[in-house]
């Protein structure tokens, strides 16, 4: 059974930067694409990067240029490096996995104050 365990969430002031990551327990990391989503109060989770496992990443075009995805394989880690961070980046972050069914984590609440 897969479990995601995410990490690193935070308030952070308009400008700054913030690391997340997240963790599998249970599976085998390297066979799944990964993915970051955020969730806006009352709003579905949108899909914003994601890392295949040869290491490809896709940004959504608000975090493009600003968000990073990485992965390490050998820790099962899953990392989101975000910079510039806007009051409009203010949501809950889960990471999954990319497979059926999804695996999600348990979601971690990044603030970014104006």
């Amino acid at each position: 059974q897969v479990q995601l365990v995410e990490s690193g969430g935070g308030v952070v002031r308009s400008g700054g930067s913030l690391r997340l990551s997240c963790e599998m327990f249970g599976g085998i990391y390297s066979t799944y694409t990964m993915a970051w989503y955020r969730q806006y109060p009352g709003k579905t989770r949108e899909l914003i990067a994601h890392i295949t496992t040869s290491g490809a990443t896709h940004y959504a075009d608000a975090v493009k240029g600003r968000f990073t995805i990485s992965r390490d394989n050998s820790r099962k880690l899953l990392s989101l490096q975000m910079e510039s961070l806007t009051p409009e980046d203010t949501a809950v972050y889960y990471c999954a996995t990319i497979s059926a069914p999804k695996n999600w984590g348990q979601g971690t609440q990044v603030t970014v104050s104006s």
